[in-house]
Order: C-alpha cells, then sequence, then structure tokens
C-alpha cells in the first residue's frame, strides 16, 4: 500500500483524524498540543497519528494536503487546516459549528 492509499484509507475510515507530532497522550511539539487540548476540550473523538514513527508519513501527509506543516486535522474526510486554523476556528465558534453540522459528536457545553 502506497503512503497515499494509506492517508486515504484513514481519513476515510475515521471521522476526525489528527497528524502530529507525537500521541494525544504526548504531543511531541506545542503546536500538536494545541490542537490536543481544543479537541479534548470539545469532547471530540480523534485519531492521533504520530508522523514522528514514519518519515514517510510525515512527508506523505504534506504532499497529500499541499499544507507544509504538521500538525493537519481532518474532519470527514476533508483537510480543515493545521494549528493556526484550528485555534482561530475555535476562538470563533467556527470550528465547533463545523464539528455540527458535519454530525460530529462533541461534549455540548464546550465553548471557546
Amino acid at each position: 500500500m502506497s503512503i497515499d492509499q494509506f492517508i486515504d484509507n484513514e481519513i476515510k475510515a475515521t471521522e476526525v483524524v489528527l497528524f502530529m507530532k507525537g500521541t494525544p497522550q504526548f504531543p511531541m511539539c506545542g503546536f500538536s498540543g494545541q490542537v490536543v487540548q481544543i479537541l479534548d476540550k470539545l469532547g471530540v473523538a480523534y485519531k492521533g497519528l504520530n508522523v514522528l514513527e514514519d518519515d514517510g508519513l510525515r512527508q506523505g501527509i504534506k504532499t497529500y494536503s499541499n499544507w507544509p506543516t504538521i500538525p493537519q486535522l481532518y474532519v470527514k474526510g476533508e483537510f480543515v487546516g493545521g494549528c493556526d486554523i484550528i485555534r482561530e476556528m475555535f476562538q470563533s465558534g467556527e470550528l465547533q459549528s463545523l464539528l455540527k453540522d458535519k454530525g460530529v459528536a462533541t461534549k455540548t457545553a464546550a465553548t471557546a
């Protein structure tokens, strides 16, 4: 299986996927950690994929999305953005609306 096929399978098989440095339990960079905190605050179930474990995945996700940085968040197969975009969307309430519109379960009391 090619790295593109692997990425495609992951983002289609799971509602919310975060390509990150480290794991949700132990983020290995501040930007990945910020996105983990936001998703955890919202109570979103998600899968974290550690790009540090596989250089092919680390480079492959950048090519796949045509986005140069990690972390990268996908919701229902759609690329949403990296840390700055996710943080801004969360603060404005746009991320919560996107998740709701896509039918992704969150904690009801989660606010910016």
